[in-house]
């Protein structure tokens, strides 16, 4: 029997992330889409939908088809609370897309649903299933850097401000992109780490750029009176134990430092950074050493090696939690840590001050 998964939300990142992959994965078929614009709901039971497949413009309707098994809410931020526990308490499996929720309390709320009704519940980190991010998780777990006491999470863009949909509306979204690409960054950094104890947060937001008519942009100019959310944003995160965090994330930013969902750790036997690809450096026998590692299996005459897709990892491990009855690598608790996180920093922005966790 195959897996029959309902998507809720046929927009960008279930056309171009969860849909795809999904297709690859022999166990599930895709039997129900639902979407507020009832079109893109039918062009993705055209594409992707199994023989007969249902589309919906009403999600309560989608989630009273007891045949299906696992959700993928893929929606605005504002609504994966709502979405993510009718379909919980509905008895399905969900998987919501990132950021988990806007607020501590909703990814409270979604944490409770799944318990309450024994059913799995995951986020959208993909990042953490890129080659280089396996391997250096691997590597920390195992204690090649020590202990580690101080990360960078960097998600910078010089110019490419995300003009579709509801990106630029904070009330829909809770943010720009801070919630948007600094929680990847953020994310892979936790879980490198594996410390998910904040202390306290110190934020700082700017809605500089974003003001700016005809600006350039990768997908062209933006409508500065519809940029209602911050164009960057910079955090200092402390740990319980000390550990310090220090957090970059923009749209838009006059820097040529630029590199997105990546992580650089400094511990007390190494360090690690992404740029450039991964590179391990330390000290042995009084000397330093810097490790570059090679992921990419090339250097063979008319070979250029298999590559990875994250999206599709993910997908496929997701669906095997199910299968296997084990805990998925994105565990709700983990995320709901960096909405926290997320919450206090916007909150130090607004006011000033540093924010303190209890």
């Amino acid at each position: 029997m195959k897996l029959k998964i309902g998507i809720i939300g046929c927009g960008g990142i279930a056309n171009g992330k969860h849909m795809p992959s999904l297709s690859k994965i022999n166990e599930v078929e895709m039997v129900a889409f639902c979407d507020i614009e009832i079109d893109k709901a039918q062009a993705a039971a055209e594409a992707f939908g199994s023989e007969g497949a249902k589309v919906y413009e009403d999600y309560k309707l989608l989630l009273e088809d007891k045949s299906i098994d696992v959700v993928h809410v893929c929606t605005p931020n504002s609504s994966h609370k709502t979405l993510t526990v009718d379909a919980l308490d509905a008895g399905k499996h969900v998987m919501c897309e990132k950021p988990m929720a806007k607020t501590t309390e909703e990814a409270q709320a979604m944490i409770e649903a799944a318990e309450r009704n024994n059913k799995k519940l995951t986020i959208g980190y993909q990042n953490r299933f890129r080659p280089d991010s396996q391997y250096l998780h691997k590597a920390t777990q195992r204690g090649d850097l020590g202990d580690i006491y101080y990360g960078k999470a960097q998600a910078i863009r010089r110019r490419a401000v995300p003009t579709w949909g509801v990106f630029l509306d904070e009330e829909k979204q809770g943010g720009g992109p801070l919630i948007d690409i600094g929680t990847h960054a953020l994310d892979l950094t936790l879980w490198m780490m594996n410390n998910y104890e904040p202390e306290s947060v110190m934020g700082s937001t700017f809605h500089k750029l974003g003001k700016k008519e005809n600006a350039a942009n990768a997908w062209g100019s933006w409508d500065p009176n519809k940029f209602t959310v911050e164009d960057s944003a910079f955090g200092f995160i402390k740990m319980k134990n000390g550990t310090t965090i220090v957090l970059e994330s923009s749209w838009a930013l006059n820097s040529l430092d630029v590199d997105e969902a990546k992580c650089a750790l400094s511990g007390t036997e190494g360090g690690a950074d992404m740029k450039n690809g991964l590179n391990i450096h330390g000290e042995d026998f009084g000397t330093l050493y810097t490790k570059k590692i090679e992921l990419e299996n090339k250097g063979v005459d008319f070979y250029e090696g298999e590559t990875v897709d994250e999206a599709e990892v993910e997908a496929r491990s997701w669906i095997d939690s199910i299968l296997n009855d084990t805990e998925p690598v994105v565990k709700p608790q983990e995320a709901m840590v960096i909405t926290r996180i997320l919450e206090g920093l916007y909150e130090s922005a607004k006011t000033g001050k540093a924010v303190y966790f209890e």
